[in-house]
């Protein structure tokens, strides 16, 4: 990841040597990429679920599950079909690295699986990358660009559809209705975490929810892959809620960190608050 940041900061200083004009015309059409990849993500949307979530439905599953998704709300809501968010926040690409400002949106549609994600990094006013992370069709890809034009990270495979699917169920947690899901499965653990796995074309992610005394989800702890330098290899990956909020009338995790649990310590690599969130909002 050091060595992209490097490579990033110099493809920066080509692509602005080029003039605003080319920065312009690569924001351009990253955005119609990503735009085209928001619209193939919805256009697999299931019709609109009428069914309101009842305690029934909560009955068959481990107690922390049940009471977390009671601490939500979500009992007489509607299953979510459809989910929209912006975030910011910051992050970095290593121990002892500096954080760069970010700002993100994102799409995702419940039934299938699936999200994109859209993220600006910037240095003081300057936009220096720009990042589309998506998991569409049980397939994952991460594409990073420098100033919106030359491809910094271009990482398909394996590897990034199973961590693309883990980033996915993690991120559940802002639309939890999707845990009530055929596709979605539990295995008790003890009072206050419960094993969660989630199905989707043939392959399988699972992680350990952990959930306190109110109902309040707390971390989500799995293996992920990590890309280094290239190289993609399985590592503790955890996501700890630091801040709770509201959105659409459910008590949701607003503010929240990634970190890697290496050998050699924590790194804390992404730290990023929800300012929006709507459900079942269709983009034309």
């Amino acid at each position: 990841m050091n060595a992209i940041l490097k490579r990033m900061s110099s493809l920066v200083v080509l692509a602005l040597s080029t003039g605003v004009c080319a920065g312009v015309l690569g924001h351009r059409a990253f955005n119609r990429l990503v735009r085209s990849d928001v619209l193939a993500l919805l256009a697999r949307t299931g019709a609109r679920e009428e069914t309101l979530i009842t305690e029934t439905m909560l009955q068959a599953l481990p107690e922390p599950v049940q009471r977390y998704l009671r601490h939500t709300g979500i009992v007489g809501k509607p299953i979510v079909r459809t989910v929209h968010l912006r975030q910011k926040g910051r992050m970095r690409t290593g121990p002892g690295r500096p954080w760069i400002p970010l700002d993100a949106e994102e799409h995702y549609s419940v039934q299938p699986p699936g999200f994109v994600w859209d993220g600006t990094m910037h240095l003081g006013l300057l936009p220096v990358g720009r990042a589309r992370d998506m998991y569409l069709d049980g397939r994952g890809h991460m594409l990073v660009k420098a100033a919106s034009l030359l491809s910094v990270v271009d990482a398909r495979g394996e590897e990034m559809d199973q961590g693309s699917m883990m980033r996915y169920l993690s991120e559940m947690i802002f639309f939890p209705s999707a845990f009530l899901a055929a596709n979605v499965s539990f295995e008790a653990i003890d009072d206050s975490s419960a094993r969660v796995t989630l199905t989707d074309h043939g392959r399988s992610a699972t992680g350990t929810m952990y959930v306190d005394e109110a109902g309040r989800l707390t971390d989500f702890v799995a293996q992920r892959y990590r890309m280094v330098d290239g190289r993609c290899d399985p590592e503790t990956w955890s996501t700890p809620v630091t801040e709770y909020g509201e959105f659409e009338g459910l008590k949701l995790p607003i503010r929240g960190k990634a970190v890697w649990k290496l050998a050699d310590g924590d790194l804390e690599y992404i730290d990023v608050t929800i300012t929006e969130l709507q459900y079942d909002v269709r983009t034309h």
